[in-house]
């Protein structure tokens, strides 16, 4: 359950209605588990993974809102931070294997920790 002094610093926030809903969405994710940007958009009523990675690049509450615990929708590290290279997609598998999350492969996350 996501702390709610943290919601209601998205929600008093001055992002966009978009970023705040994409971010109140991920805090939902529980620790050791991951979703996908698609689900993401399926929760908030959008139909654009793009879009939803483009909301996530800029968290300014990260790690808090943990846009670490989102993959695409192969289950693969794709980027971090708007980032791809390998330091940043390294840095998310850390943060992701110190959570729980099992892997199957270097950057593909097991079913197992779908959330």
């Amino acid at each position: 359950m996501p702390d709610d002094s943290l919601k209601s610093k998205v929600l008093h926030s001055e992002l966009s209605d978009f970023r705040k809903r994409v971010l109140l969405a991920t805090l939902e994710i529980p620790k050791g588990k991951v979703t996908t940007y698609g689900a993401i958009g399926k929760t908030i009523g959008c139909k654009g993974a793009q879009a939803i990675g483009g909301a996530l690049r800029n968290n300014p509450f990260a790690p808090d809102v943990p846009c670490h615990r989102v993959v695409d929708s192969k289950l693969k590290l794709h980027g971090f931070m708007g980032k791809t290279d390998n330091e940043a997609i390294n840095k998310k598998r850390r943060l992701l294997e110190a959570e729980g999350v099992i892997f199957v492969d270097e950057l593909t996350v097991s079913k197992e920790s779908l959330n």
